[in-house]
């Protein structure tokens, strides 16, 4: 990690014998691709509130919270503590909604974390699919969701809906839409952590919102046309390059 440039100052380790998450993938056909996670006792669910520290969120740009980190105790009582501590601190908290079934009891107990942080960060980002789950329902409508989430603290709210493209809401009135841009697909897998790695780089880096959104939507196809999922995240080169290519 630190080879790649991270940070790792703030680095916590489990001593207490708990695991790293293991996953196994198998790609058939892109309609047969599957992922088998292990997840069980994994040592990034047992990150404790006393491990959070305020002066090392006080530095930060963002705090990305993940909605895989709400699925368990102590890990949500951490992320809660992480949104506060960076709400007190004047940092965005962007909140990738990140559902994964296995890790949650019900869908039920789902939507009522997923509510109390994205009624409390700035930027929400997920799927329709994910959106509906937050809200309790199913077939629910963009402008019905950011219409709600608007009542509260989020500024953009960016929901995907797959090859149809994705959508950013602005606080302000503003819509901006992401075109998905078309490629040889390979599996499904690495699209959503891709896509949301790219949009957060382009903002921060002073790209606008629907530039953001383009950079989003190349990061994710490319990484659907290649094997793997963490090795198959492009550089801001290959995304620049696609983007050109459909200018």
């Amino acid at each position: 990690m630190r080879g790649a440039g991270i940070d790792t100052s703030g680095m916590v380790f489990d001593r207490e014998g708990r695991r790293t998450g293991l996953t196994f993938t198998e790609i058939k056909s892109p309609e047969e691709c599957s992922i088998m996670m292990y997840r069980e006792n994994v040592a990034d669910l047992h990150l404790s509130p006393s491990e959070v520290s305020e002066d090392y969120i006080r530095q930060s740009k963002i705090l990305l919270v993940s909605g895989t980190a709400l699925a368990m105790s102590p890990s949500r009582e951490a992320v809660l503590k992480a949104v506060s501590l960076a709400r007190r601190n004047d940092v965005k908290v962007v909140f990738e909604l990140d559902y994964r079934p296995y890790t949650w009891k019900s869908e039920e107990e789902t939507s009522v974390y997923y509510q109390l942080v994205a009624e409390r960060s700035h930027v929400v980002i997920g799927t329709r699919d994910e959106f509906d789950l937050l809200e309790g329902g199913r077939g629910g409508r963009n402008e019905d969701t950011t219409r709600r989430l608007f009542r509260h603290d989020p500024e953009l709210i960016v929901i995907k809906h797959g090859v149809d493209g994705s959508y950013a809401y602005a606080k302000s009135g503003e819509v901006f839409r992401g075109e998905a841009y078309r490629t040889k697909v390979l599996k499904t897998f690495g699209a959503g952590d891709s896509y949301a790695s790219a949009f957060l780089y382009a903002l921060l880096t002073g790209k606008e919102i629907g530039t953001a959104l383009k950079y989003a939507s190349a990061s994710a196809a490319i990484v659907v046309s290649r094997h793997s999922s963490s090795e198959a995240m492009p550089t801001v080169d290959e995304i620049e390059n696609l983007i050109a290519q459909h200018a």
